[in-house]
């Protein structure tokens, strides 16, 4: 399947964002921690959240979680504290992703967990049982997934977890988020310096209600900014909220789009007031960086980002694929180092419609979307985005795009 986009002149109208798979799968696994019988509402709907969901009901002791690496950190220290044994697997991209240094961590905590084919990677053999816990040191730079998962499951170790973060921590706003959910359902951490404390305690049945996903605005971000005249309404979305993507607002006033903030969510139209040059560090918002770095390269803006690191353990390397896809619509992007992008200015006109990769990746699909806006693109296997947002077509049409299925 291929889709073909043309875009309207003008951008208006109300859209209604899933709400955040982060903060969903968060809550649907410390709810399951408290045996919860109190309603987790507005629950996204995608890819990811469904296979947790699954996974959580233990309908059976085999659980395939496709490309939904949230879930495979997440899940790995669940079951590890679920008595039984579990084999947890995925796709064929998902058993090429990294896993180790969770499993490093969690087996000396007193978990079992054993790798089934490739050394470090799933899939895994789980034998769950009660962990021992204890003190934990981590490089700060690994995944904040991996140290959410250790987290979450911290108060349920008879002698709970001291983890501490050696060197520089990225994606912080992501712990934040877990410890602030984890305080939701009564278990309170002591964050200080480099050291995260939780000691043993029982989680606290509550009701819970997910808001509008930030990562998910950002495309919408993104064409009110290459769009004269723009103005939408995306309901749902919270200035003090819990996502670190929050900042999209922020980014995005540099690129010429205000946000008005209201009970209701957030109004955002174009003012057309861009900068001259960016510079970013994405360390706390990796998720926006293929967004901003379509954008800017759209609005002629060049830029150095850093912070990108963990970009090429997603759900593809996506340093490589947005160097890949920029240049078949004229943008020569470079990776002068590990972690950062920079952009020139530098660019060719093209006179054919570029096939755009989505290399199995939601955010590749979304953020090629927005350079129809400039360029003709056909977006290959448009379906991706069922993992995260799987509306966003519709969502088009909605506001005047049409879309041809090539």
């Amino acid at each position: 399947m291929m889709y073909s986009l043309i875009p309207p002149v003008q951008l208006q109208g109300t859209i209604h964002l899933p709400t955040s798979k982060s903060i969903s799968n968060r809550a649907l696994l410390l709810s399951s921690l408290t045996k919860n019988q109190l309603p987790v509402t507005r629950i996204a709907t995608c890819d990811d959240t469904r296979v947790m969901q699954a996974a959580l009901q233990h309908s059976t002791h085999i659980i395939d979680i496709e490309a939904a690496g949230t879930a495979m950190r997440f899940l790995t220290a669940y079951f590890a504290t679920q008595e039984g044994t579990w084999t947890l697997t995925g796709s064929e991209r998902m058993k090429h992703r990294p896993i180790r240094l969770l499993i490093e961590a969690l087996n000396p905590l007193g978990a079992n967990i054993r790798y089934l084919e490739k050394e470090g990677f799933p899939p895994l053999e789980i034998t769950g049982q009660s962990l021992q816990g204890g003190e934990l040191r981590l490089q700060g730079n690994v995944s904040s997934q991996f140290i959410s998962a250790l987290l979450m499951i911290a108060p349920t170790m008879r002698q709970g977890l001291k983890l501490t973060l050696e060197g520089t921590v990225i994606s912080r706003p992501y712990i934040h988020m877990t410890l602030k959910m984890m305080e939701v359902f009564g278990v309170k951490a002591e964050w200080k310096d480099q050291s995260i404390t939780v000691k043993p305690q029982p989680y606290c049945p509550c009701s819970f209600a997910v808001e509008s996903d930030w990562s998910a605005a950002s495309y919408w971000y993104g064409m009110a900014a290459l769009i004269p005249n723009s103005r939408l309404i995306l309901p749902g979305l919270q200035q003090d909220s819990l996502q670190g993507d929050s900042k999209c607002a922020t980014i995005f006033a540099s690129l010429g789009v205000e946000s008005l903030f209201s009970s209701e969510g957030v109004i955002i139209s174009s003012t057309g007031n861009t900068v001259s040059f960016m510079s970013y560090n994405f360390i706390d918002q990796p998720d926006l960086a293929q967004t901003i770095v379509v954008t800017c390269c759209l609005l002629d803006v060049p830029f150095h980002f850093e912070g990108l690191h963990s970009l090429t353990i997603k759900e593809t390397d996506r340093i490589a694929a947005l160097i890949n896809e920029l240049a078949k619509v004229g943008y020569l992007v470079n990776n002068p180092e590990e972690g950062v992008l920079e952009w020139n200015g530098e660019h060719t006109l093209s006179s054919t419609p570029a096939i755009i990769d989505t290399y199995d990746d939601h955010r590749m699909a979304m953020a090629f979307a927005i350079a129809s806006l400039r360029h003709t693109v056909n977006i290959a296997h448009p379906e991706v985005v069922s993992k995260s947002y799987p509306t966003f077509w519709d969502d088009l049409k909605q506001v005047g795009f049409t879309i041809q299925n090539k």
